[in-house]
């Protein structure tokens, strides 16, 4: 898919945006935090169902769970944005090396809802996710790629 070329707000979300993946690479969780609004909530790909859990320190015991950086890509984002409220969607690889030496790779699907917040915008809500296999299994389908 070809890059689109973003203006006005839609290139200061996409910046926001390229700072926190830059900062998921980082393992940098309070950058990574910066980027919420107060009241931010959350669907995670791990539990629980929904976090509001808005601080660094979860998310600096997960990065302690992978050896130096991780890799983080956002493909195929599309941004819709109004004066105040957006929303951007994307398709999201992550991958690294565990502690224990266990090498994970996943894409999953990604949307964020940004609210402008003091002049700045600001996530307010994230959801990543993966489909299942429609098989009867459940199974998570961490193996398909774009």
């Amino acid at each position: 898919m070809a890059a689109r070329r973003h203006t006005g707000a839609e290139a200061e979300i996409k910046a926001v945006i390229d700072d926190w993946a830059d900062a998921m690479r980082a393992k940098d969780a309070r950058r990574v935090v910066s980027h919420g609004t107060a009241d931010f909530v959350q669907f995670s790909l791990a539990p629980p169902l929904v976090s509001d859990a808005a601080g660094a320190e979860g998310l600096e015991k997960w990065f302690a769970t992978w050896r130096g950086p991780l890799g983080y890509s956002v493909r195929d984002l599309r941004i819709t944005a109004g004066d105040d409220v957006a929303f951007a969607h994307s398709l999201n690889r992550l991958s690294g090396t565990k502690t224990d030496g266990q090498i994970s790779e996943v894409w999953f699907r990604h949307t964020v809802g940004l609210r402008k917040v003091g002049g700045a915008w600001k996530i307010a809500h994230e959801h990543e996710s993966v489909p299942f296999y429609m098989d009867g299994s459940f199974k998570a389908a961490v193996d398909l790629e774009p």
